[in-house]
């Protein structure tokens, strides 16, 4: 399959990997590889103008404002940054499941606008062992936090290994920003802070009310001294992928942006329509997306961007892309593929000497390059602590580089 960008002046990317598809699906979905449209791609180095973006100047005040701007209007919505003040209230609590290694702190985030207040609660848990500011990682999560603190067998928030590491472990509930729900969505933010919101064709909805949320806690993050907010990674399983993919590309304080399995509207390219559709993740989903989202429903080829543009627009930050092989609705390939055409912008404005490598292998693997990390393991769509151990080897690296040039 010959990849082509529109127009066409850059390196075209051959990729000839077929799956065999060992999942049974709905018929109406496709995973034959040999389907897949032919792809012409927009070219991150184009501007809506048609004039060629040269300079990493041209980039960071031209190209990459209104890429971020398209994707606000057509799919995200935007991402209002306004509010009247913000406070944090914390409590130690020493009785946990991980009292043996870590300590544990609940903070709540209150933010307030228009005389009206939200609060979020935000859970950290920090190592006994070391000394800090500790780097950190926030997950992003639309599964009850509860449930995964309490359950000391479920990896999907590894706090052992976390914190262990040396790595503050946060996480935030979906829940109490817009809940996971078509029919309860603008119960938090939505309706409390930013009403005038759902009233716009490009207006926030669920994805960019949890990025807000993850801002939000970067906000705590800057101004705690047992955090080092410099080595700081937003990360997201599935839909919370997707968030975390639009939190890193808005919010530049984010050293590392983390996407596991993030599909269709995440970090796989929506014109392979490949696995989840645009029109399958509009119907299941409305309340993700901009109203005018839907347009693109069955019509990916009208796209204005695809999601290389959104990885790109995060250069010269860490991106770190993870996927599973039973887990073809995500589309592995089509979120290789991503990382990889992003990785030009990395190279050419920002002397990333990245060297992802041109053919997709089917098999499990990881690839480190630089600023960009990726892997494909066996099994099921999940956040595991495999995922956990990869990503955080890549962290390690990417922040120990950090150091090394902050001592300069």
């Amino acid at each position: 399959m010959t990849i082509l960008f529109k127009p066409s002046y850059l390196l075209m990317i051959l990729i000839g990997i077929i799956f065999s598809s060992n999942l049974i699906a709905q018929e109406q979905f496709n995973y034959d590889e040999s389907k897949v449209p032919a792809l012409v791609l927009p070219d991150p180095f184009v501007s809506t103008k048609g004039e060629i973006i040269n300079s990493i100047e041209e980039w960071e005040s031209t190209r990459r404002p209104e890429l971020l701007q398209a994707f606000a209007d057509e799919m995200y919505g935007q991402l209002p940054k306004d509010f009247d003040k913000i406070t944090f209230q914390e409590e130690v609590i020493a009785s946990h499941p991980y009292a043996g290694f870590s300590s544990y702190k609940l903070v709540q985030i209150g933010v307030s606008r228009n005389g009206k207040t939200q609060t979020i609660p935000l859970h950290l848990f920090s190592p006994k062992v070391g000394r800090g500011p500790f780097p950190v990682v926030l997950l992003i999560s639309h599964r009850k936090v509860e449930h995964l603190i309490n359950d000391k067998e479920d990896k999907f928030f590894d706090i052992q290994q976390i914190t262990q590491r040396g790595y503050v472990a946060a996480i935030f509930d979906v829940e109490y920003v817009s809940p996971d729900d078509k029919d309860r969505f603008s119960d938090g933010i939505l309706t409390s802070l930013y009403p005038e919101q759902m009233q716009l064709p490009n207006g926030m909805r669920g994805l960019g009310a949890w990025a807000w949320g993850a801002m939000r806690a970067m906000d705590y993050f800057e101004q705690e001294p047992l955090i080092d907010h410099t080595k700081s990674a937003v990360v997201g399983h599935s839909r919370g992928g997707k968030a975390a993919l639009w939190c890193g590309a808005n919010d530049i304080r984010w050293a590392i942006t983390y996407s596991n399995e993030s599909g269709c509207g995440g970090a796989a390219l929506s014109r392979r329509k490949f696995g989840e559709t645009v029109e399958r993740i509009n119907t299941a989903f409305p309340y993700w997306f901009t109203d005018n989202f839907d347009f693109f429903n069955g019509n990916e080829e009208k796209l204005p961007f695809d999601q290389h543009q959104l990885i790109a627009s995060i250069a010269p930050r860490g991106v770190y892309i993870a996927s599973a092989m039973e887990d073809l609705w995500a589309d592995p390939k089509g979120e290789y593929l991503s990382l990889k055409l992003a990785s030009q912008v990395y190279q050419q404005f920002y002397d990333e000497k990245t060297d992802l490598p041109e053919d997709y292998v089917f098999a499990p693997h990881f690839h480190h390059s630089g600023s960009l990390g990726y892997h494909l393991r066996a099994g099921q769509h999940n956040l595991t602590g495999e995922d956990w151990e990869k990503f955080l080897d890549f962290a390690d690296n990417q922040f120990g580089n950090l150091s090394k040039k902050e001592s300069r």
